[in-house]
């Protein structure tokens, strides 16, 4: 079997592409740029090349035929049209990442199936995925596209701690704060529930379903079965740093009206989508890819993520301006609690 990536090597793509060429057999190639070579398993052939500039990737891929292709950048509508005159014929299969953040928001339910309506006025990276969606459901309905849909929820590896609020440049320095001792902002109350799932886990549904002729014309939601709270997350979290949680409850509201001004999209992230409770039923994917199953608690990928990123400088990004946020935020409010 011979799968093209576009991207691959990503925090859900990277886990793929290992299983697939490790431990499957397949024959994967990968195009993208090359910024992350370090992170290809030997034998994986790359094609170098940006696929935004059409002409050039329709060059480099010429005579070429796949039995998947998986979409991983994909974003816009736009992208998934190119996608669509780049491999149509040339592929047997077309999977396409989309979002679990697309699923209706506010709820209409905290279980969450396939069927559940697609509709985000929150966020508009969610909405975008539903437009990609409905265009390629579209191609396959009327002319037999075999497309595939997958909708991921919060996937992490091993270079990442899932969190709920953070800055511009990432998780670490809600990390660096938890060791100093300082306050934590939790969206809400800290009790809705949530869903992370780590890549390995995350891996084995999305290659179970390659080449899988009972996912053509469908979608797929990926999650791991493990549901926690958010307090229950963060406490976790400074359980394997050894530290204490000074966990500090702001609304999501109020979170997203002081964060505009400062660039954070706290709307998007939160009120459409990580403060909303949510339990993923998975019989669907269960029933066509037996094999899926919840292997890494998060308690255990916490804890390999914290010991990979504590030992690896480059993933110790800080982020000055998030920290000086939080404590101004957290003194705001204190200050308010006084006066009155």
């Amino acid at each position: 079997m011979k799968a093209l990536f576009i991207g691959g090597t990503g925090t859900i793509s990277t886990a793929i592409v290992k299983r697939l060429s490790l431990e499957l057999g397949w024959e994967v190639w990968l195009l993208n740029r090359g910024n992350r070579k370090d992170v290809v398993p030997e034998g994986v052939h790359q094609i170098i090349c940006d696929i935004s500039d059409e002409a050039a990737a329709a060059k480099a891929l010429e005579g070429m035929e796949f039995d998947v292709v998986s979409e991983f950048i994909g974003f816009t509508l736009d992208q998934v049209e190119r996608d669509y005159r780049l491999f149509k014929g040339k592929t047997k299969q077309y999977m396409y990442i989309s979002s679990a953040s697309a699923y209706n928001k506010p709820a209409a339910n905290y279980i969450i199936t396939e069927g559940t309506t697609l509709a985000n006025p929150h966020w508009e990276y969610s909405r975008n995925k539903i437009a990609c969606e409905e265009f390629l459901m579209k191609k396959y309905r009327e002319e037999g596209f075999p497309v595939t849909i997958v909708r991921p929820s919060h996937t992490y590896d091993e270079r990442k701690v899932p969190l709920g609020v953070h800055g511009k440049k990432g998780f670490y320095q809600v990390i660096k704060r938890m060791m100093e001792g300082k306050p934590v902002i939790i969206q809400g109350d800290g009790t809705s529930l949530w869903t992370v799932t780590f890549n390995k886990d995350f891996a084995i549904g999305y290659t179970g379903l390659m080449g899988n002729r009972h996912a053509i014309g469908e979608a797929f939601q990926i999650t791991g079965d493990e549901t926690l709270t958010w307090n229950q997350i963060y406490q976790t979290i400074a359980d394997a740093l050894n530290v204490e949680l000074k966990a500090y409850h702001i609304s999501s509201d109020y979170l997203s009206a002081v964060g505009d001004k400062y660039g954070f999209d706290f709307e998007g992230s939160l009120t459409g989508d990580k403060s909303v409770s949510v339990v993923f039923d998975n019989s669907k994917l269960k029933r066509v890819v037996p094999d899926m199953e919840t292997t890494v608690r998060f308690d255990q990928g916490v804890r390999i993520a914290l010991s990979y990123v504590l030992s690896h400088p480059e993933c110790q990004v800080e982020d000055p301006e998030f920290d000086e946020w939080c404590d101004k935020v957290i003194n705001a409010i204190e200050d308010s609690k006084k006066s009155i």
